[in-house]
Order: C-alpha cells, then structure tokens, then sequence
C-alpha cells in the first residue's frame, strides 16, 4: 500500500502522539510498504514537510508540551496524497481538517485515530469542572472531524466506549499503540538500594497528568526521607512541580530521556506510578511493565490505564495522595511480593506487542481502501 500519515508533528519525540506516529510509520514500511508523511519538519525520504504556523499563546503552550501545530500547504498536501492509496490521520486540528478536505477533493480514502481525548482540552483550559463541557468537546471534535470517517483507530477499548457513548457512528478498531521491542526486563534482577527508593513516573507534565499528587503522597509515606521521584517529560507544569517538590528531603528530578536512557532508568527504579486522571491508553506506563516494573495506577474513570493493573495493589483512589502512600508503603514493605508482580507484569505487557499493533493497523487500511472502493462502485 502507499500510506499517507498526516500530524502535525513528526521529528520531535516529545509527545506520544509523534511517538506513535514514527513507530508505526517505521513498522509499516519495514513491511514493504511505501510509507509517506505529511507534516511540520526537516525534509527527508517520503516526508513531506510543511512549515510551522504559529497562534501566539496557544503555540507557546503547545511547545511546553512538545506539540506545534502545521501550516497548511494545498500544494505539498496534494503532492503527499497524489498516487496514494490511504491517508490515516492522527489529530482532529485545523492542519489536519484542511488536509482532509483535499483527500476528500482527490478521492482518496481516509482514515483517523483518536489521540487527543477531550478531557486532556478541559483540563489544560482549566474547564474541566464546568458541567457537559467534555460533551461538548467530543460533539465538537466530531462534527468539524471525525463525522467524515467511517474508520477510526482508538488506542484502547475505554476510548472506543466513549465514542459510541457519544454517538460516533465510525466502525471503531481498538488498536493499542504498542509496546516495542527493546521494552524488556534487566538481565537480572536489582535488589532495592536500603538508602533511597526510586519511584519513576512518565508523562507530560500537565494539569491532567497530577504529578504533584505522587509528590504529596511521598510526603505522606512512612519513608519519604528515602524516597527519590523521578519524572520523566516536559510540559507547563514543570515549574511549579518543582516549587512544590522542595517539601521533600529528596527534591523530584525532572527530564527528558531518550529511549535508551529511559529503559535504563525503569531498570534502575523501584515502582512506576503513574497519577494521571485522563489517559486514553497511556503507553508510558505500559512501556514500564514490559520492562519489568510494578505500577501504582490512578483509578479514574476517565483514564484507561487502570486496565493494566492485575490487581487492587496496584491501583489507588484518583486524587487521594494518602491512599497513594499506603501503596507505596506497602510494596517498599514487601519486596519479595513485588519481585514476583514484575515477572507477572513484563508477561502482561506481551499482549500489547507493537508487532501485533502494525498487524492491526494493516487491516483497518486495508478495510479502508475496501470499503471506499465498495461505496464508490
């Protein structure tokens, strides 16, 4: 097939939807496919790149978070789209929206995902409190976007449940995101440093995501003068994490890694927590099991990363720093029953193998392509 991707942004790993973008860009075309990319970024083989657009406050925000937003260019877009055989959209923003309207123009098939959930919108705008504004923001996205689909990739089966809650009427894929390869448990084992106790959590730093309450709940823990956070990410918190941070006798670090340094931080951490109230898959955290790692996981209703934990240990009560440190006390307490969780959770994280996710993406496309070709005649 000849696959056109169209984001916003591509080069930059620094969010999870680029991330997505390049690990099923590179699977597809390691299947012999001819792989096209339509977005903001540095020329390259099949890329097509647009230049950047800038709207002022709403960019800054957007770059805090590792996130710019494409300019649209008719004449690159129908140069990505000639000859094509699908496009697959990742986002429902204006760049995307005007693309569509050529893919519409030149009859190409079409195809989208479901990365940005309306609730990570409510919270950034500090909305998230005002009554049906979430539904609003789903009709939103599908009256100006998603209406003009009729396949649609959901990262998981919660954001799927939504869709159909809010009547998208799409034929919905659930298709995780995937796990790679190089996500796998140390060689061996390491014994917990008796002096400090790494917690890692992964994750743009956004209101949504609730860092500060892993740094109350450590302040709660019976051993927060041996507790060292680590978060990984960037975005508009970090700041004020960090003020917030210098209540502890161990102040957060906080980063960006590379993979290779990422994977080598989970295999040097204790526990992976991860306190985000809105997620719709969160791979971060999957990527953590697969590595061996026992996760502490936010039991919200908005989130679907509760579907990863195996049993009520790993999970806490959304918002609750005291639930979420009597958590942390009791797998510090019990290291031999946390020895035998990683074993159990890096086997979890099999199921979610990016392989079998490519496998999954080739068959909505190719479905795409089927259906566009039946309903055309």
């Amino acid at each position: 097939m000849v696959i056109v991707f169209v984001v916003d942004t591509f080069c930059e790993v620094l969010n999870g939807t680029t991330m997505t973008a390049q690990r099923f860009v590179k699977g597809l075309r390691e299947r012999g496919h001819e792989v096209r990319v339509l977005a903001i970024g540095e020329p390259g083989p099949d890329n097509y790149y647009v230049n950047e657009a800038h709207y002022g406050f709403v960019s800054k925000l957007g770059h805090a978070s590792g996130i710019g937003f494409a300019k649209f260019d008719r004449a690159v877009a129908r140069q990505a789209l000639d000859g094509a055989d699908v496009v697959h959209f990742l986002l429902p923003l204006p760049f995307e929206m005007q693309v569509l309207k050529v893919a519409q123009e030149m009859g190409v098939p079409h195809s989208a995902a479901y990365h940005m959930q309306p609730e990570n919108m409510s919270y950034i705008m500090h909305l998230n409190k005002v009554p049906g504004f979430n539904t609003f923001l789903y009709n939103l996205y599908n009256k100006m976007f998603y209406k003009h689909f009729r396949h649609i990739h959901c990262p998981s089966q919660f954001i799927a449940r939504e869709l159909q809650k809010h009547q998208y009427e799409a034929k919905l894929y659930v298709i995780s995101n995937g796990v790679g390869e190089n996500f796998v448990p140390a060689e061996t084992y390491r014994e917990p440093d008796p002096d400090l106790y790494h917690i890692l959590m992964i994750g743009r730093l956004n209101p949504e995501k609730r860092q500060e309450v892993l740094i109350d709940a450590v302040a709660h823990s019976k051993y927060k003068d041996k507790i060292q956070i680590h978060f990984a990410g960037i975005g508009n918190t970090k700041k004020h994490l960090i003020e917030k941070g210098r209540i502890l006798k161990h102040p957060p670090t906080i980063d960006f890694y590379d993979q290779k340094d990422l994977i080598d931080l989970m295999h040097n951490s204790d526990l992976y927590v991860h306190t985000a109230v809105v997620e719709i898959e969160a791979i971060a955290c999957l990527e953590a099991l697969s590595a061996g790692m026992v996760p502490v996981i936010c039991n919200s209703e908005m989130s679907a990363t509760t579907q990863f934990a195996l049993d009520a240990r790993s999970l806490f009560r959304a918002d609750d720093p005291r639930d979420l440190a009597e958590k942390i006390d009791y797998w510090i307490e019990h290291p031999e029953e946390k020895k035998e969780m990683s074993q159990k959770y890096a086997e979890s994280g099999k199921h979610y193998q990016l392989q079998d996710s490519i496998t999954k993406m080739e068959y909505m496309l190719t479905e795409c392509i089927r259906d566009f070709q039946e309903r055309e005649g």
